[in-house]
């Protein structure tokens, strides 16, 4: 497989979703709650142009479990 950024950016967002998923499956868990407490970062960029008008809301939800994700899917990267 070559390796390229579009490679990278698509491991780190399935690691991220990976992530995401085990937070939320292991939400109910109370002895694994400081694993699964959010942090949001958002970002909402807007502007009129009085030709063109763009709205984006991007939110992201990070956790301890998400940046694990995050970490391995770039070993997995690493690896290949």
């Amino acid at each position: 497989m070559k390796k390229n950024t579009f490679t990278l950016l698509l491991f780190l967002v399935i690691g991220l979703l990976i992530g995401t998923i085990l937070s939320e499956l292991l939400a109910p868990v109370r002895a694994l709650a400081f694993l699964t407490k959010s942090a949001e970062i958002m970002w909402h960029p807007k502007a009129d142009f009085q030709v063109i008008r763009y709205d984006f809301y991007i939110m992201v939800k990070l956790n301890l479990i998400s940046i694990f994700g995050l970490i391995a899917a770039f070993w997995f990267y690493r690896k290949l």
